[in-house]
């Protein structure tokens, strides 16, 4: 068995020797264990100071591409490379990487075809009530929208069988680990968690400016991921609303007009029924149209699924 552990670094010059030094040498199951850094436009001395540590795997993005895109460059890289398993970890050295072996046994015990760390963000220090009490919000919403039941949807430190990998795709510019969640539970892959105790805080996070700005984008990715496997819900709802608010009006334009007979002074609930009634069966439309492509979308998906396996067969 061949471990892939990918560190994705952004400037991280001064914590990513404390995670290479932590990464564990020898797992049991595992064969053979490759570090690989994926450099995103970093302008310190990353690549030195991995390079300094032994590192001879190194993907580099001339330029700052995102979290979703490194980590699905380094996918790329570790399965064309023969990868049994991809681990996710960070190079402000939040996660333990001592825990790397309990992360993929459940994978090699063949329990699982991801595995999730649940930081346990309720006993994290540095996180105000307001966030922890977001974070489990929207690991509500993800369960939700993928039928998991996983406590910390948006943690970062994973493993990956290679056959769940071939299996997802990452489209989102943001962050990955909302979206391979609802993709990973739609398509029916065992997703397990573990619980860890995360390192202590050495920055701030880089991927969003504050709280609201990781709502923001974090809700646009599950509402994209949603509308790929579940578009008839999100349109049938819509539809149902709009179709509520057009009966209201229409009823009680009937019953002035059977109670008094004179309805010259309603026409405007006519008009606003009308309105809301085209709402309704544009959602309809649209809900149908959406179902259908996503039919296409899962034919395309299975083609591109047999493509990767001919890509990177060892």
């Amino acid at each position: 068995m061949k471990l892939f552990i990918q560190v994705p670094c952004l400037n991280e010059e001064a914590s990513l020797p404390a995670v290479l030094t932590s990464i564990p040498d020898e797992i049991d199951g595992i064969d053979e264990i490759v570090v690989l850094v994926i450099d995103d436009g970093s302008t310190d001395r990353t690549i030195e100071v991995a390079r300094a540590h032994g590192v001879t795997h190194i993907l580099r993005h001339t330029r700052t591409m995102g979290l979703a895109r490194s980590f699905r460059d380094g996918v790329d890289y570790a399965l064309a490379r023969g990868a049994d398993i991809v681990v996710n970890t960070d190079g402000d050295n939040q996660y333990p990487q001592n825990r790397i072996g309990d992360l993929v046994e459940p994978i090699l015990a063949g329990r699982a075809d991801i595995v999730i760390a649940d930081r346990q963000t309720r006993t994290i220090a540095e996180f105000s009530p307001f966030k922890k009490t977001m974070q489990r919000f929207g690991s509500f919403i993800v369960n939700r929208a993928a039928s998991t039941s996983l406590p910390d949807a948006a943690s970062g430190f994973r493993a990956y069988s290679r056959p769940a990998l071939l299996r997802l795709n990452v489209v989102t510019q943001f962050s990955y680990t909302m979206e391979t969640i609802i993709q990973a539970g739609n398509k029916r892959l065992r997703i397990a968690s573990l619980p860890v105790v995360t390192n202590a805080k050495t920055r701030e996070s880089r991927l969003f400016t504050s709280v609201f700005h990781h709502m923001a984008k974090s809700a646009s990715a599950i509402i994209r991921s949603y509308l790929m496997f579940k578009p008839y819900v999100i349109f049938a709802s819509l539809g149902t609303f709009f179709g509520l608010l057009a009966a209201i009006p229409f009823v009680r334009f009937l019953v002035l007009w059977v109670s008094h007979g004179d309805t010259a002074g309603n026409v405007q609930s006519l008009i606003f029924g009308s309105i809301m009634a085209v709402a309704a069966l544009l959602s309809l439309a649209l809900g149908v149209i959406s179902d259908l492509q996503r039919t296409n979308r899962v034919l395309l998906e299975e083609q591109l699924e047999r493509i990767k396996e001919i890509q990177y067969r060892r």
